[in-house]
């Protein structure tokens, strides 16, 4: 059966669960290596509901189906969602597993895909689950698989070295020193099930998901630094092999279980937030030892040593010079009612694509004109695709993939005169994004300790943003990554010199504009403090782009805001001016002024 429409593929998935023996199925925007951005064989939520976001679940039981979104995606979901088939609710306010203790009756069967859930959240299930009486069922044969008869096939691209010139650090260093941590902690070894993860290990980077260079794969690190690399044969070369070593096996990836049994009675270190329930499953079968912790190069790859630093530096020094060519391009065309969003994300293409180094976008470009600003992840397509007309805000929020470092920026611009409304909204965002890029705060400090600076001007009026103030980034890797983020309920993990951190509060009226503003920090040591008792860490601003003066209320700002403000403007007429020429030197020139107290 090709079934084409959402209620073709809901009913073609109701009868496969059926058929299964089951009562109904939760469909996670997940892969197997719960990966945010997934390859297209793994688009099951997108496939049967057409929803795009990259954070969601669906439940569908015999009677009734739900989706499942966060505050990113509360208006998106109503976009692409049919919600005649799919019931909506707020995924941290009223989760899943919330969800299904409430409807599930007593003797149901309810179908899980252990590949595509961690232990921990299978667990929330099965508890929801007997709670009700109903019994979780772990399948082998996902039934979203058995009825999309046009599944693509599992990505194929070829793995690649990373050099040491951008990685800083030689993977035979990586591996020796974690394989020590492991031993001292009296591990023999680590399941590794992050791509990312094992990007890093290896000094590899691949081409099998979009805008991330990974390679989709499985790794055993053992104590003694080598090894065990579960990756498809197409994906290999000589070079491949020769930068690896004789210290790293690739191995098909038909023998990962084989490998995980032969872990019999050693002591395995397994990420139980990351690796998959099948994973956690398989291992106890075999009679390893599971120790469950953090995976073991998350926090190592967080913290940038200096030559991914300085990589990240002059990449965000030809982004912001592409970035400040095409914000002068705008200036220049939008108010004629010629561009619109397509055209616009299309044209930022352009101008970064001819920087060196360039490999990719990090993402799918967000470009929202008026209202679709105000949906926070959105993404354009023919048939949303709307023209930046005068009084439109226009919100762009953009990232770019080189060799040498991952950028991602948003900056908001008025298309003609922006409304009062408009521009105090936009002055408070940038009071809360200054009040982080300024902070200063003791070592231990985590994300979600900072993050109500962020909101503090919009807190005054009544106001808020319904997403994370900040999220980790990667090198030449993910524009996601953790541990670290800056968010309301962010992550434990303190704050350290050498990660890279997001700072970009918001603000989104529905229906008629989004307001972003965006930077990427490094988390540095600025010295110490006149008559401080105790060390510091503060910000660097990485970012280099101009920041729409039309949309500042001066008079709201602080003397303070209004230094940094003109000291961030004059930074960026320094280092990005002499990257321009003729007239966009100049509309940089006019755009970097500094701001009066009016």
């Amino acid at each position: 059966m090709n079934a084409k429409s959402p209620s073709q593929r809901l009913s073609a998935l109701r009868d496969k669960i059926a058929e299964q023996g089951l009562d109904g199925f939760v469909v996670p925007h997940s892969d197997a290596h719960q990966n945010e951005f997934l390859p297209p064989d793994a688009e099951r939520l997108s496939w049967l509901t057409g929803f795009t976001g990259s954070a969601g679940t669906a439940v569908v039981l015999a009677d009734r189906a739900a989706m499942f979104v966060d505050g990113r995606y509360t208006l998106q979901v109503r976009d692409q969602v049919d919600g005649a088939l799919y019931e909506f609710h707020h995924l941290i306010e009223a989760p899943v597993a919330d969800w299904l203790g409430g409807v599930l009756r007593q003797g149901m069967r309810l179908g899980v895909d252990p590949w595509l859930h961690t232990q921990a959240g299978v667990q929330r299930l099965r508890n929801s689950a007997e709670a009700a009486g109903v019994a979780l069922i772990l399948v082998e044969t996902n039934p979203v698989d058995a009825v999309w008869d046009d599944q693509p096939p599992p990505p194929s691209a070829p793995a690649v070295p990373h050099d040491e010139q951008f990685a800083g650090r030689s993977s035979a260093h990586k591996r020796r020193s974690l394989g020590e941590a492991l031993a001292q902690e009296e591990l023999d070894a680590a399941v590794l099930t992050q791509p990312d993860s094992i990007a890093w290990l290896l000094n590899v980077r691949g081409g099998d998901v979009a805008h991330t260079p990974l390679a989709l794969s499985f790794a055993i690190l053992d104590a003694d630094g080598t090894v065990d690399w579960f990756v498809a044969p197409e994906k290999r070369s000589d070079a491949l092999i020769a930068h690896l070593g004789s210290e790293v096996e690739m191995r098909d990836p038909e023998a990962f279980a084989g490998a995980l049994d032969g872990l019999k009675d050693r002591r395995v270190l397994v990420a139980p937030d990351s690796a998959a329930a099948w994973i956690f499953d398989r291992l106890t079968r075999a009679g390893a030892v599971v120790l469950r912790g953090n995976d073991p190069v998350t926090l190592s790859k967080a913290i940038k040593n200096e030559t991914e630093l300085a990589g990240t530096r002059a990449a965000h020094l030809r982004d912001g010079a592409a970035l400040s060519r095409f914000l002068h391009w705008l200036s220049e065309v939008a108010p004629s009612g010629d561009v619109d969003e397509l055209s616009a994300a299309a044209r930022l293409l352009e101008f970064r694509e001819t920087g060196e180094h360039f490999r990719d976008l990090s993402f799918g470009t967000i470009s929202g004109a008026g209202p679709n600003g105000a949906i926070v992840h959105y993404r354009v397509t023919p048939e949303t695709n709307r023209a930046l007309a005068p009084g439109d805000l226009y919100l762009v929020d953009s990232g770019a993939q080189y060799l040498d470092g991952t950028t991602d920026v948003t900056r908001t611009v008025a298309v003609g005169t922006p409304s009062d409304e408009m521009r105090d909204r936009f002055t408070r965002v940038l009071k809360g994004h200054i009040a982080i890029a300024t902070a200063r705060f003791p070592a231990g400090t985590s994300g979600a300790q900072l993050d109500s600076y962020a909101r503090q001007a919009l807190w005054q009026v009544g106001l808020d943003f319904d997403h994370g103030t900040g999220h980790g980034v990667g090198s030449y890797l993910g524009v996601h990554e953790g541990p670290q983020r800056i968010a309301k309920t962010g992550s434990s993990i303190p704050l350290q010199p050498g990660m890279i951190v997001s700072n970009e509060p918001g603000y989104y009226k529905e229906g008629a504009f989004g307001i972003r503003i965006e930077n990427l920090l490094a988390v540095t040591q600025p010295g110490d403090i006149s008559g401080g008792e105790r060390p510091m860490l503060g910000f660097e601003t990485l970012t280099l782009a101009p920041i729409d003066r039309s949309l500042i209320t001066s008079s709201l700002l602080t003397a303070d805001e209004r230094a940094w403000m003109n000291a961030y403007h004059a930074r960026v007429a320094a280092e990005i001016g002499p990257m321009l020429d003729g007239d966009a030197l100049a509309w940089l020139a006019e755009v970097t002024r500094p701001l009066d107290s009016n």
